[in-house]
């Protein structure tokens, strides 16, 4: 049987991330996420349901999010579920925790934004299979060179019989949202 472990979360950070280092010097960063969902009972009250998410981040994607991050800021991450069990020694009872183990992420928001919201843009991006040569978007396109503007060219009337695909890419402006 087939199967499919993959987890996209954006929230707000609930605890500043704590970074450790394995014996084998590889670091690891700890942090909460608090995801958010808004929506209206049938009797039209409006209600809000908080998710808290434990998440660790391994290597120099833990790093930088230990750099940059902070309690409160919004973030974007993306990874896999990982289910942990032991025994409690006070307990003596058998306890499990499910947690997300980060590949990737992105920052939500401005340098300067205090945590809170959570909307618009990025104020960058990490993805823990890419090189570090410089600042890039997904598409590896630089981000350290201004952005170029481009013109959209003229839409021509598509042929009867032809399907239409006027080749128009949309940059990163383009877009109304």
């Amino acid at each position: 049987m087939a199967s499919f472990n993959k987890v996209l979360l954006m929230g707000n950070l609930t605890r500043d991330p704590q970074l450790k280092y394995l014996p084998s010097q590889t670091a690891v960063c700890e942090f909460g996420i608090a995801a958010s969902r808004k929506f209206r009972t049938q009797g039209g009250e409006d209600r809000e349901e908080v998710c808290f998410v434990d998440c660790s981040a391994f290597g120099r994607t833990g790093e930088v999010i230990n750099q940059y991050m902070q309690k409160g800021r919004p973030i974007f991450v993306e990874g896999r579920l990982k289910f942990d069990s032991w025994e409690d020694r006070q307990g003596g009872g058998k306890r499990s925790k499910l947690s997300v183990v980060v590949d990737n992420f992105q920052f939500i928001g401005g340098r300067d934004d205090g945590g809170g919201g959570g909307g618009g843009g990025g104020g960058g991006n990490y993805n823990r299979g890419r090189s570090n040569q410089g600042p890039s978007d997904d598409y590896g396109n630089d981000r350290s060179a201004p952005p170029q503007r481009r013109e959209a060219p003229q839409r021509q009337q598509a042929q009867a019989n032809e399907p239409f695909d006027d080749g128009e890419q949309f940059g990163e402006d383009d877009i109304p949202f």
